[in-house]
């Protein structure tokens, strides 16, 4: 007899964790808590887009695209990069998966092999190191210091050994918000070309900068053009997350392989997500409307973080920005931190040590949310800096 109904299931995932980010959204929602944990906006889309899907779902076709990817879609996505960032990318290197996620997990399907070393840059998104192990692979991680989360050569090449077969790069770089310089690229580029390994690009923050420059793919480095997949995401350029678009972009015999891994994941996305996306990109204006919002909100909420005496980290991208802890008279780890805060203070947040694996994690670390409305964020850091007090007292 089975007294256990999990037992015959598979262990990685019966004793794997919920999410962090699923951890603390139903925690602030229990809790009525502001949520600045998850990373999504509060408002819709851009209405040219919700005016294209209700277009397209009037009009176009509600049946099975084809699994590579609408056509427009994959033509939008090229143009769309030729224009923003000099990109020769070619329509049939194009792959249409269901959110970034999804095209990291094709990537890493398609890529890796068992016994294959992946090196890993902590702290990173939390879905990278289990699709390296549903792979067979072995995740191995290169630890970047605050406040910079600077890329250290030495630390790198320390890693590679002769069974490491690809590295995970996600630029500009969730949760810190850092970015990569141009000689951080070549540097990176260098070393594959020398080791011969190949690199899963997370890019999905390409558009989300506030630094002034436009964003460069390692995938232009060169050398990358044969050994890169660039992943991007519509939910990150234009704020909807729950759409679930995003594309895998790669050389075209690489892009062939890649979407056979994705035919056996989600095979194909709905159409008429597919075509207002293509819409769109194909409007110069939409994407750049978004980052201008974004940029006032992230203000709102860094000077209001700023004039209560929390300690904000530089950060130069994403829709997040970091405290220190310590620095800002919170004596709490950042783990007892976020389910403190969400529960007394009524603020949902990410602790930063969550999104590490490996040593030596910083615990004073907690990442929040600024795409929301201003009057949210501003009474946000009102709670936070009347908790932190009382915490004091």
């Amino acid at each position: 007899m089975i007294t256990d109904p999990t037992a015959r299931l598979h262990p990685i995932y019966a004793q794997m964790p919920v999410t962090i980010f699923e951890e603390m959204s139903s925690l602030a929602r229990q809790t009525g808590a502001i949520n600045l944990g998850q990373g999504f906006p509060d408002g819709p889309p851009p209405s040219a887009l919700v005016d294209a899907l209700a277009e397209a779902s009037r009009k176009g076709s509600h049946q099975y695209p084809p699994m590579a990817g609408l056509r427009d879609l994959r033509e939008a996505v090229s143009a769309f990069y030729a224009r923003t960032q000099g990109l020769e990318v070619a329509p049939d290197g194009v792959i249409i998966t269901s959110g970034a996620t999804e095209a990291v997990a094709a990537a890493v399907f398609a890529v890796i092999r068992p016994g294959d070393e992946v090196l890993l840059f902590s702290p990173a998104y939390d879905a990278y190191a289990p699709l390296v192990r549903r792979a067979g692979g072995t995740p191995v991680f290169v630890a970047l210091q605050p406040p910079r989360w600077a890329l250290d050569r030495a630390a790198i090449e320390a890693t590679i050994t002769p069974r490491t077969r690809a590295i995970v790069f996600n630029d500009p770089l969730n949760p810190t918000g850092a970015v990569a310089s141009l000689a951080d690229l070549a540097m990176l580029a260098q070393i594959c070309v020398a080791h011969d390994l190949f690199v899963i690009c997370d890019e999905v923050w390409e558009n989300v900068r506030f630094d002034g420059r436009a964003h460069a793919s390692l995938l232009a480095q060169q050398g990358m053009a044969r050994r890169a997949v660039k992943i991007g995401s519509a939910g990150k350029i234009f704020g909807a997350t729950g759409w679930k678009v995003g594309w895998l972009v790669a050389d075209p015999a690489i892009a062939a392989v890649l979407g056979r891994a994705h035919q056996f994941l989600t095979f194909t996305t709905a159409p008429m997500l597919q075509s207002a996306v293509a819409h769109g990109l194909q409007q110069p204006d939409v994407a750049l409307d978004c980052t201008a919002d974004w940029a006032e909100s992230r203000k709102v909420l860094l000077d209001a973080l700023s004039e209560r005496s929390f300690a904000v980290l530089p950060s130069q991208a994403t829709w997040f920005a970091c405290i220190d802890l310590r620095a800002s008279g919170i004596d709490l780890d950042d783990r007892v931190f976020a389910l403190r805060a969400v529960e007394e203070a009524k603020v949902a947040s990410i602790p930063l040590s969550a999104l590490w694996e490996g040593p030596d994690a910083p615990v004073h670390i907690a990442r929040l949310c600024h795409c929301k409305p201003a009057k949210m964020l501003i009474e946000a850091a009102d709670r936070l800096a009347r908790w932190r007090d009382a915490l004091r007292s």
